[in-house]
């Protein structure tokens, strides 16, 4: 029996050994195998010594789905030095925010965002070098009319890079479990973003934890549509693809048109993605059920499920979306469907169970009262040890070994974990709590409903009332009036939950993981 690697580093190390022409990474029109990505990462590992840069420091990774990705982040692990994901969506002032945050010395950037934000970030920040890249250099078939290669003033072109150090070799280096292999930040949707300490062994426990879960092993293929910044692309595609010796296969970003052509021409067997993305993939194209046909297991996570959402799913692919659950600070999944298994519904909220706690994970409800529904709470070799330089936050959220995750949920006699809500997100109505969840998912069951987001507004007689906001499926053409939505809602739920407020918008703010933004959505009732 092979031996379970020390990280994830080591895994792909393994396959470049073994079996160095087969391909690690697939993209549009190109497949990159184990020895080019191998040789690519230890030459820029090599130029990033070269340069000064030291074990422990701080590379920033400002990208979006290409194979420079992961080049760059088993560079950056070659040199013993610690990854920093930055969302390619933020702006200038937020990507500074990170930089000063973690402290980066080197940022690697598309040329596109180093021209729009990345230069402006990084002036005056502890930035003393920077690598740009042309999305399209490995993908040369998906290269828009009229784009024009270019390197941004005052940047080095990864490419250039990686050709003046081919063939060099960075001295060997073996992370140690509790090093920082990447600091991924929160989302920011309860507060000021914070960097969890995703170690060497927490992103190697993700990834096996998806591996095994799953069943992903050769001759499969992991799909990419996650954002490779955020934990579920760390760790659901990544790690998962790397510790299991399957392709990785990427599209740059999410277009649902694009990523179906990718999905026929690679035919991937796992993809775990918020349900947002995965039923746009699913209308984008005629034949559904054709296009998923390779598929042996589909996750979702990130974000809420609503039943009507997944059985939807099921109709159009014939595939079951496997519910998961997990944090940033968990490095991905603490709990989830087991493959084969289907979650239930529980009868008195209407949630759907975000599965069980997979291995090596422990789970809790510490509940308040007899209601048994109360903030969860894990442990387990996926949980960070803490958030970078933020003691007190640290000390708050990690008590006597426990994550507090800061959701509401429960158990179920069988062993079945629901999150009802965050903690921060409940709704006080003339005394009686209503968790946003409960109320979109049965918005979500209306025929003509795509997106629901709930949230409290002041009110001078019940204290706060339910406001929801929500987005109708393209092509609707006999759409309900706000009034119908919420007599609607109000033959399905308790008088004191339904929503009294109904707003119909163009499409619900989310983040790029697809989580609600109930706090843009709070601060805007106050404008």
């Amino acid at each position: 029996m092979t031996a379970r690697p020390t990280s994830v580093l080591e895994a792909f190390r393994r396959t470049a050994a073994d079996t160095p022409g087969d391909p690690v990474l697939r993209c549009p029109g190109r497949d990159l195998s184990a020895a080019e990505v191998d040789r690519r990462s230890d030459a820029f590992a090599a130029a990033l010594l070269a340069d000064g840069l030291r074990p422990g420091d701080r590379v920033a990774l400002y990208l979006q789905n290409d194979p420079q990705y992961v080049v760059t982040l088993l560079a950056v692990w070659k040199a013993g030095a610690t990854a920093v994901a930055v969302n390619p969506m933020l702006t200038a002032r937020e990507v500074r925010l990170i930089l000063d945050d973690s402290g980066a010395r080197v940022l690697v950037a598309l040329a596109e965002l180093h021209r729009i934000h990345g230069a402006a970030a990084v002036e005056g920040s502890t930035v003393t070098g920077v690598v740009t890249t042309d999305p399209f250099d490995d993908a040369p078939s998906s290269r828009p009319d009229g784009h024009v290669r270019s390197v941004p003033d005052g940047t080095r072109d990864l490419a250039a890079v990686l050709a003046a150090h081919d063939g060099e070799v960075p001295p060997p280096h073996a992370p140690r479990p509790d090093d920082v292999a990447v600091l991924t930040y929160t989302s920011g949707t309860t507060g000021t973003p914070k960097g969890a300490c995703n170690t060497h062994a927490n992103v190697l426990a993700g990834g096996l934890a998806y591996r095994d879960w799953y069943g992903i092993a050769a001759p499969g293929a992991v799909l990419g549509i996650a954002p490779l910044f955020h934990v579920t692309g760390l760790s659901g595609h990544i790690a998962a693809a790397l510790v299991s010796g399957v392709p990785l296969v990427l599209a740059h970003r999410f277009d649902p048109a694009v990523v179906a052509e990718v999905v026929r021409a690679t035919r991937p067997s796992f993809t775990v993605a918020a349900i947002t993305a995965l039923m746009a993939l699913c209308r984008s194209d005629a034949d559904p059920r054709g296009l998923f046909s390779s598929f042996t297991a589909v996750a979702s996570g990130g974000a809420p499920i609503a039943p009507a959402v997944v059985a939807e799913f099921e109709t159009a692919t014939g595939l079951y979306v496997h519910n998961a659950y997990g944090m940033t600070e968990t490095t991905s999944p603490t709990h989830a469907v087991p493959v084969g298994g289907r979650a239930p519904v529980d009868p008195r909220s209407g949630a759907l169970s975000v599965g069980r706690p997979v291995p090596d994970c422990a789970a809790r409800i510490d509940a308040p009262d007899e209601s048994g529904v109360g903030e969860l709470l894990v442990r387990g070799s996926r949980v960070v040890p803490g958030y970078w330089e933020r003691p007190e936050e640290t000390a708050a959220t990690f008590t006597d070994g426990w994550l507090r995750t800061g959701d509401v949920g429960f158990v179920d006699g069988e062993g079945w974990f629901y999150v009802v809500d965050r903690k921060k997100d409940v709704i006080v109505a003339s005394g009686y709590k209503v968790w946003p969840r409960d109320v979109e998912d049965v918005l979500l069951s209306h025929p003509a409903v795509v997106g629901a987001a709930v949230v409290g507004v002041p009110d001078e007689r019940r204290g706060e009332t339910v406001k929801a906001v929500v987005a109708f499926r393209p092509g609707t053409t006999d759409a309900p009036t706000p009034q119908e939505l919420i007599a609607w809602a109000r033959e399905r739920m308790a008088a004191y939950k339904y929503p009294r407020i109904v707003e119909v918008v163009p499409e619900i703010p989310k983040t790029a993981t697809g989580k609600i933004l109930r706090r843009a959505l709070r601060e805007e009732r106050t404008r």
